[in-house]
């Protein structure tokens, strides 16, 4: 069984990836949040720090494109391969209503002959490995049923699904019973995605599809730095290794050029997944979600982790 980590726009970034690879049990794969086509131009900086191997070391990581345009997707595709790239990862799954408005991302499901037309454009180049993240559909699961057979012409590495609609977005429960029809149906080797947050919740996913390539958690890995290795047999979460990993990304932030106040909001985003692990330190998370300098940050990430 396989681990990816799943990207997640403005989290997962560079920063975040090399430092989990660095202090933590590494992931089989990472996925970069996704990159949208520019076909006037090369990479940004942001996007080429995104992909480059002086910013991700030597971690394997398959860059994502979120696109309905093969023309675009192609020509990405093309950079990408010369930067080195030899899988990409096409975005299915985002459900923002801003990507989704413009039919991309889970929005493209709603539009199955289109999808299908660009899908026979993307396969047509032999030189790069496709993998597909995916959503069940956009309102109701059972699109998915007429989404199976589109997928299977293709020969797509790996389907990475999600068992949650758009409209679902991250509410709800998953729906296993229709990942079980993709379980069973799907051709290509198939990944589970979605509200992996404890060892259990993995080793359920496991017992229940044993003949699953794999998993990809993305919020639970956020929340909890150690997952991984809890899943794999760790019997205890190593609070000093996540101070670490956080003080440590506190720097790599601080390098990058942007203000104190941007820095702070970064470390903020992460500990709305990552005040889970601190039923009782309601009061020093406050401290940290309302700092507006450093020192208070820093003070509020001492009290929390004495009280560990």
């Amino acid at each position: 069984m396989v681990y990816y980590m799943a990207p997640l726009e403005g989290v997962t970034t560079y920063g975040f990836r090399k430092h989990y690879h660095d202090n933590f049990i590494p992931f089989d794969k990472y996925f970069t949040p996704f990159l949208v086509p520019h076909q006037k131009r090369g990479f940004n900086e942001r996007e080429k720090k995104e992909i480059s191997s002086e910013y991700n070391g030597n971690l394997c990581l398959v860059p994502q494109i979120l696109s309905n345009e093969s023309e675009g997707f192609l020509e990405t595709v093309r950079k990408l391969r010369e930067a080195g790239y030899r899988e990409i990862n096409l975005n299915l799954g985002c459900p923002s209503k801003t990507v989704v408005g413009k039919g991309r991302g889970s929005g493209f499901l709603a539009y199955p002959d289109k999808l299908d037309r660009f899908l026979d454009e993307i396969f047509k180049d032999p030189s790069v490995e496709i993998s597909i993240k995916s959503r069940l559909g956009v309102n109701e699961a059972e699109e998915f049923l007429e989404l199976i057979p589109l997928f299977n012409k293709y020969p797509i590495k790996e389907f990475i699904l999600h068992p949650r609609t758009q409209k679902d977005f991250y509410g709800n429960t998953v729906n296993l019973k229709m990942f079980e029809m993709a379980y069973q149906e799907i051709k290509a080797p198939l990944i589970y995605n979605g509200d992996i947050n404890t060892a259990e919740d993995a080793h359920f996913i496991e017992e229940k599809f044993p003949n699953l390539k794999g998993i990809m958690i993305g919020r639970g890995i956020v929340g909890n730095p150690c997952l991984l290795e809890l899943i794999k047999g760790e019997e205890a979460i190593s609070y000093q290794r996540i101070y670490s990993f956080l003080q440590k990304l506190l720097e790599e932030y601080s390098k990058v050029g942007i203000s104190e106040k941007q820095v702070l909001h970064k470390m903020k985003e992460i500990f709305i997944y990552l005040e889970r692990l601190f039923p009782d330190g309601r009061k020093s998370i406050k401290k940290i979600k309302k700092a507006e300098k450093f020192d208070r940050y820093q003070e509020g990430l001492t009290e929390i982790f004495k009280v560990c």
